[in-house]
Parts: C-alpha cells; structure tokens; sequence
C-alpha cells in the first residue's frame, strides 16, 4: 500500500505543480520556486528571511538558492543584507516591486490550486489523494503555515 500511495501523492503534486507553474508563469513571470521563495520572504514573521530558510523552502542547494536569489534580485524583487541575529548570516527582504509582484501572485496561486485540485478530483486515479489531502487539517499554526 504504501507504494501504491507515493506514487499517487506524486502524481497528485506533478499535477499541482504542473499547473502551478503554467499559471504563475503565463500571469506573473514567476516560476513555483520564485513564487515559494517570495512568498517565505514576504510572510510577516520572516522580516528578514535568513538564506538557510530560503534554501530550506525553495528545496535547493545552497548554490541554487543562492543563483534564484541572485535572479530575483536582478529583477529587483529581493534585497540581500546581514542578518541582524548573526552579521555572518545573509537575509532577505522583499522590494517595493517584490512586494507587489507577491501581492498579484498570491491569487493567481490560489486560484491555480483550486483548479488543480478540481481537475484531480475528476481524475479517478487522483480524486482518492485529492479527497485525503482536502479532508485533512491543515499542518502548523491556524494559517497553515510551518515555519523552521
């Protein structure tokens, strides 16, 4: 069984993600894990998001991150400063331009879930982890959020 859930957990996610990315691309030039990394720096208990968290988020090497940062500050979304808790630390904070590209993208991400899970719930291989995953509570705090 729990072969049989994996891979129905990750067909589910490849078709979230999937749309996810076409959605955020097509609407706010973003890719999902420009998107996670945004939302992460935007969120109001993360002023400034240490790169480990951002790294931690975006599911990347800390090379990798640090390439997406070095993007997202191109486009003037981000801004790298010291951390104010360990001035060896690097942190992020989100742009003027970052902010409001965030606040176009949270509903264009929304609605793209929404979407994505609608189409897994018709699917008759998805709609069973689609279901679970709907039912289920939400992890972390009333928000839904977990934060490290």
């Amino acid at each position: 069984m729990s072969e049989r859930a994996w891979q129905g957990l990750a067909a589910l996610h490849a078709c979230v993600e999937a749309e996810l990315e076409q959605a955020l691309a097509r609407s706010v030039g973003l890719s999902v894990v420009e998107y996670r990394v945004l939302d992460a720096v935007g969120a109001p208990d993360a002023h400034p998001l240490r790169m480990q968290v951002a790294s931690e988020v975006a599911v990347l090497t800390g090379s990798a991150t640090t390439r997406l940062v070095n993007r997202l500050e191109e486009r003037q979304l981000v801004r790298r400063g010291p951390s104010p808790d360990d001035r060896r630390g690097v942190a992020l904070e989100l742009t003027e331009a970052g902010r409001l590209l965030l606040d176009r993208a949270r509903p264009v991400h929304a609605a793209a879930i929404e979407r994505a899970f609608a189409l897994a719930q018709a699917s008759p291989g998805l709609a069973p982890f689609a279901r679970a995953l709907l039912e289920a509570p939400a992890p972390g705090g009333p928000d839904g959020r977990t934060r490290r």
